[in-house]
């Protein structure tokens, strides 16, 4: 880290971050103030203070409980604030004639990383990339892009300007569009970056709490309203049949609307609405505000179901409304089941679900649409396997 000397800390001060307000890890000597990536972490950040102020070296290596990827390390050395001072190394520095040889305040270019590949290593490493996505576990979705680099390399669109005229102007072929808008980037720490550029930019942002507040009460009101004019028995089975047939609508439009991809036509419209839809998720994955459906699209996507579910119940139009509120509550736990996988902290059944829906993005977009369960995928034959164990790094 050229041009920056990094303070040496003692042993006790680091293992007194050891809360989610300031959390230090280390590696080796290595001390590193992980804090603002407590929540961002794919894990969770149980997973994370359960280290705290704690060597993470052994953690980060075990193949079984949570691997690691090159990019992972490379992405824990922007986190670096120091090194650590043990009461061994304490001892040699006051018995030592040249102090800085024992306790160096700099590391050197070799030291910068405990961890290094062989070129065999680096090799195999690459093969293990997913071809889909160009990445190898979740943490690559938390590596920041650099926007210049990338628009270099990939020439597909530049972070830094509006996207949607990019995609509409860019005359990209259909294949090279999916093949880019596929491989996820991570804008500035999870900012959003410009879609539209002018004043319709906010209303491609949406809160996660935006869908609770908006949906929940006419919700509410529904079923309380339909309760006074069904039989008492028949509120619950049909309530609960909306609910179940909403899993059914989460798993058919994700696949065959979402990622309808192999059907689009090879044109700019068809490839700008993509995008719109569904494709600028896949292309920055973490983004916060664009992680829910927005209220204008949803009631556009809701339309059709209002309309169904009348004509499937047409002997009761109390029932229709009745099966529509079950289904639009099953939509509220989607969307926030949604954001909370890629950014909050979940039970147990739900760190494994996290676990799932991510491979998603980083593993293979044309398999694993359930985001609230795998029942629909595993009735599909669309299940994801479980990724395969990356290699463990060689300490050298």
């Amino acid at each position: 880290m050229p041009g920056r000397t990094l303070p040496t800390l003692p042993q006790a001060d680091v293992a007194s971050h050891n809360t989610a307000e300031s959390c230090y890890v280390t590696v080796g000597t290595k001390v590193y103030d992980v804090t603002d990536f407590l929540e961002d972490h794919p894990g969770t950040d149980e997973l994370i203070l359960k280290y705290a102020g704690k060597d993470v070296k052994k953690a980060m290596e075990d193949p079984m409980s949570h691997p690691h990827s090159g990019a992972a390390w490379e992405m824990l050395d922007e986190y670096l604030i120091g090194f650590v001072a043990t009461d061994k190394v304490l001892e040699a520095v006051k018995d030592s004639s040249d102090p800085f040889a024992v306790l160096p305040m700099e590391p050197s270019e070799k030291g910068m990383r405990e961890l290094e590949y062989t070129n065999a290593e680096a090799a195999q490493e690459d093969k293990a990339v997913y071809e889909t996505t160009g990445m190898s576990t979740a943490e690559d979705l938390n590596k920041e892009t650099d926007p210049a680099s990338d628009y270099k390399r990939h020439q597909f669109l530049d972070l830094e300007r509006p996207l949607l005229m990019q995609v509409w102007n860019g005359g990209f072929s259909k294949e090279f569009y999916l093949q880019q808008v596929h491989r996820p980037r991570h804008y500035r720490g999870g900012e959003s970056a410009p879609l539209f550029g002018n004043f319709l930019e906010p209303l491609s942002k949406t809160p996660w709490w935006i869908v609770p507040t908006l949906w929940i009460p006419p919700v509410i009101f529904g079923t309380i309203f339909t309760a006074q004019h069904l039989h008492p028995l028949s509120v619950a089975p049909y309530w609960l049949f909306g609910l179940f047939f909403w899993t059914l609508v989460e798993y058919g439009m994700h696949r065959c609307l979402f990622h309808v991809d192999s059907y689009l036509p090879d044109n700019r419209v068809a490839l700008t609405l993509h995008f719109l839809l569904h494709g600028i998720h896949h292309y920055l994955p973490m983004d916060r505000l664009r992680l829910v459906m927005p209220p204008a699209l949803f009631l556009i996507l809701a339309t059709p179901f209002w309309h169904l579910a009348h004509t499937v119940f047409f002997y009761n139009w109390y029932a229709a409304v009745c099966v529509f509120c079950g289904g639009i509550f099953g939509y509220v736990c989607y969307d926030m089941t949604h954001y909370f996988l890629h950014h909050k902290n979940l039970p147990s059944y739900y760190r494994d679900l996290k676990k799932y829906h991510l491979q998603h993005h980083f593993m293979d977009y044309e398999n694993g649409f359930g985001v609230t369960s795998r029942f629909w995928d595993r009735i599909f034959g669309t299940e994801l396997p479980p990724p395969p164990i990356p290699k463990v790094l060689k300490t050298v």
